[in-house]
């Protein structure tokens, strides 16, 4: 069933009756509850309002394949083989996976609501329809997996980076791939990797960028979270973020790949939030503690331990650091 028209005639925040709406789509009124019942259960916050009908209050905003397209920053599109933007899909990852599988070097999938998000460690990504951002990038390596060490931070900078440009300040990042606003996450990456050890390996790079979370869906996060409307009260021109975001990931894309990790390493080390504080790094069942000393020129994490500085890699067991809880 297609539910953007129905979904078009309310974006605009105005109270439709039912009667109204589905003389306007040529449907049934108990054809438009039904669309109306299906927009909810993907998150959408349609309001029954009595003797008015249906609204979603403040409108909603959905996402423009051209207007992001025409956002880019120049030169961008050109090396981005195909840009898909979707109503909803399982996963955006899954989705970029599958055009590698086409033979596709690079791709953008977008979408406005995942029913199956994935973040790290095995934990599902809450994705409200218009809400925030999902994506992920298709993107091509000729050094091998070795070579994609730092790659994670080098990705969680370019969120900062764009949300810099939108004049989001006070943003942080935690080794090895979050994205923080006073220290709860606003943004996370999820890197999947296919190919040779060696040699040509193709990476797929999801973001999920937190922008305006529901309530109802901020309760099924499983930490502390937060989004751009906490940071600033005011709407978001989705479009516009998501072109400006896509343009750094690009960006830093194609210097990692020239330059790798290290003209990163400042600004990771200025950014981290956790620079000099004692933390907990989780590793399967292992729990290491010690002081962050921060990342070395290739992302690995330094450990002040009581054994000395030890460097620890984000691929090993997908290791994560989290603060020491004072008793």
């Amino acid at each position: 069933m297609n539910l953007v028209p129905l979904l078009t005639l309310l974006c605009d925040g105005s109270s439709q009756s039912g009667e109204a709406l589905g003389r306007r789509l040529g449907i049934s009124r108990a054809a438009v509850w039904k669309q109306i019942h299906q927009l909810k259960e993907l998150g959408v916050g349609i309001h029954a309002v009595t003797g008015k009908g249906y609204c979603i209050p403040g409108g909603l905003q959905l996402l423009d394949r051209q207007k992001i397209i025409n956002g880019l920053d120049a030169g961008v599109s050109d090396l981005i083989s195909g840009i898909d933007v979707h109503f909803t899909v399982g996963s955006t990852n899954t989705e970029a996976m599958s055009k590698a599988g086409e033979g596709y070097e690079s791709y953008l999938v977008m979408t406005e609501h995942q029913s199956l998000g994935r973040g790290r460690r095995g934990r599902s990504w809450v994705s409200p329809f218009g809400h925030n951002l999902y994506l992920s990038m298709l993107w091509s390596f000729q050094g091998g997996i070795a070579a994609l060490e730092g790659l994670s931070l080098v990705c969680a900078l370019a969120v900062k980076r764009a949300l810099v440009r939108q004049q989001y300040h006070d943003v942080g990042v935690k080794w090895p791939n979050d994205v923080l606003f006073e220290r709860q996450k606003l943004a996370g990456i999820l890197l999947e990797v296919s190919g040779d050890v060696s040699g040509p390996c193709k990476v797929v790079i999801g973001v999920g960028l937190n922008v305006d979370m529901p309530l109802l869906a901020g309760r099924g996060i499983d930490q502390p979270f937060s989004d751009l409307k906490a940071m600033r009260s005011e709407a978001v021109d989705r479009n516009r973020l998501a072109a400006v975001l896509v343009s750094e990931l690009v960006a830093v894309i194609k210097l990692f790949q020239e330059d790798g990790f290290g003209p990163f390493q400042d600004d990771w080390l200025q950014a981290d939030v956790y620079l000099g504080q004692a933390v907990e790094i989780q590793s399967g069942q292992n729990v290491l503690p010690g002081v962050c000393a921060g990342v070395d020129e290739v992302g690995r994490l330094l450990l002040e331990t009581a054994d000395g500085v030890q460097r620890i890699a984000g691929g090993e067991v997908m290791p994560s650091l989290r603060p020491v809880t004072k008793q």
